[in-house]
């Protein structure tokens, strides 16, 4: 994660996690759509028509197991070509991360949608969109060396556009709530950031050690190598 942009997604991060808290409490055990959910659209059984459904699903399809193992081998691919190996270990972890914590939020809350096994608060698939556009979005904003406004402003960006492209298909198909979406959103908010942050930690410990290690080895290399000259 760039340094500039550290505290700033890190209060991002506090705030997304306060927001997935507070819709888990108000719709746990819920199996109706809250009034939010009615103002901005009602689900039914076929939300839209084609062609837009033909989008939706190809959108869905992205989200699946499938497609998101392609997305998450290409990004894993990209950053190791890029000689990025911390984004690289960034993309399977704080995705992974993400798509297990919607997963638990989701047997925690109990919110159901078209039947008492169709768990949907929060959204994995909105979740996992936006988990890997910030992931992305980090990784571009490194590259670049952006500042802090470009930094934020992309990966935010960046972030709302997946989330939104998500979240569209999973509401036309009538796979979520809008709040579900919102909730998968705010998710990856709160989960890459802070698994960024752990990354750097470790890499910075590991890469602490070993140069405190080779500062260990010279001294015993100069003397061998004085001593060597001694008994020429």
């Amino acid at each position: 994660m760039p340094s500039s942009l550290r505290a700033w997604l890190g209060l991002v991060a506090v705030l997304a996690a306060l927001v997935v808290v507070a819709l888990g409490v108000l719709y746990a055990g819920h199996s109706e759509p809250g009034g939010v959910d009615r103002w901005i659209v009602a689900p039914t059984a076929d939300s839209v028509g084609p062609p837009w459904r033909g989008v939706a699903l190809a959108t869905d399809f992205w989200g699946e197991p499938a497609g998101a193992a392609l997305l998450v081998v290409g990004a894993v691919a990209g950053c190791l070509w890029l000689r990025r190996p911390r984004a690289a270990v960034l993309v399977v972890v704080g995705v992974g991360l993400t798509v297990v914590t919607t997963t638990l939020v989701k047997s925690l809350v109990g919110r159901t949608i078209h039947g008492a096994d169709n768990l949907s608060y929060p959204s994995g698939h909105t979740g996992f969109a936006t988990a890997l556009a910030l992931v992305v979005a980090l990784l571009v904003a490194g590259w670049f060396g952006l500042g802090r406004a470009a930094g934020m402003s992309l990966v935010l960006g960046a972030a709302l556009v997946a989330g939104a492209a998500m979240g569209w298909a999973q509401v036309a198909l009538s796979a979520h709530y809008p709040t579900d979406v919102l909730g998968g959103w705010c998710t990856a908010l709160a989960v890459v950031p802070a698994t960024a942050w752990g990354v750097d930690r470790f890499a910075e410990r590991i890469a602490e050690r070993r140069k405190a290690e080779r500062d260990a080895d010279r001294p015993v290399e100069r003397t061998a190598d004085a001593g060597r000259r001694q008994g020429r």
